[in-house]
């Protein structure tokens, strides 16, 4: 049963152009060390944290004509197999749906991409061959996130494709190989890693990379993305 942990009411950042509501589900196949939303990912599941879904569909509700668009994100929304019934209330209302998942289940995605009920995708791009990356998926995790990619691209949809990078975690090689994934994409977003709370408390500022560090991953990317951004 899907889990709603979070509920930001105004965005004017996550839906590009667009003001937003987030909606945050609980869950995630993955456990990566430096995620912000660890009380969305390992603590156990508290129903007094938790937002009941009649209380969501009444501010959404309240909001029509105010807000633009639904962010959906988590945690890995698509870990719920009831999420398009939470999406397709929303549509409902009027409002615009994105989407942000981690791409490590295609069938869901291309599931829901099938019901048209999504406006924009957002995948958060994992370098394969972290260990924490392979751990997730009992097939190879290398060509379960290349089938994400291919299911996106070839969507209709309007997308991004985004990955943090990690100073200790990720190195040149983790670039090239991400930009030979997406080799081609519309747009790809560098997020730099920032200080704060994580799944892997021992991380911190030292982890985040430099502005001339950033230009240089930019630099890397753009070989295979046109329009790539440090964000």
């Amino acid at each position: 049963m899907l889990r709603i942990g979070g509920l930001e009411k105004t965005s004017l950042l996550d839906y590009p152009g667009k003001i937003s509501a987030i909606i945050f589900t609980y869950g995630c196949n993955l456990r990566c060390p430096y995620c912000h939303n660890p009380e969305l990912v390992i603590e156990e599941y508290d129903i007094r944290r938790s937002i009941k879904k009649t209380a969501i569909y009444d501010f959404l509700k309240s909001r029509v004509g105010k807000l633009d668009a639904v962010v959906v994100t988590g945690g890995e929304p698509l870990i719920n197999s009831d999420l398009p019934v939470l999406i397709k209330k929303i549509k409902k209302l009027g409002f615009l749906v994105k989407l942000d998942t981690n791409g490590l289940l295609p069938d869901r995605l291309q599931a829901i991409i099938n019901d048209g009920t999504i406006d924009y995708i957002a995948m958060d791009v994992k370098y394969p061959g972290l260990e924490y990356v392979k751990q997730s998926n009992r097939k190879d995790a290398e060509e379960t996130i290349k089938r994400s990619i291919g299911i996106i691209m070839n969507s209709g949809i309007d997308y991004e494709f985004r990955t943090t990078y990690v100073k200790g975690i990720h190195t040149k090689e983790s670039v090239e190989k991400i930009g030979e994934l997406i080799k081609g994409a519309k747009r790809y977003y560098i997020q730099n890693f920032r200080d704060g709370k994580t799944i892997d408390p021992s991380l911190d500022s030292s982890n985040s990379f430099s502005d001339s560090e950033l230009k240089d991953i930019k630099k890397v990317a753009k070989k295979y993305v046109k329009n790539t951004y440090i964000r």
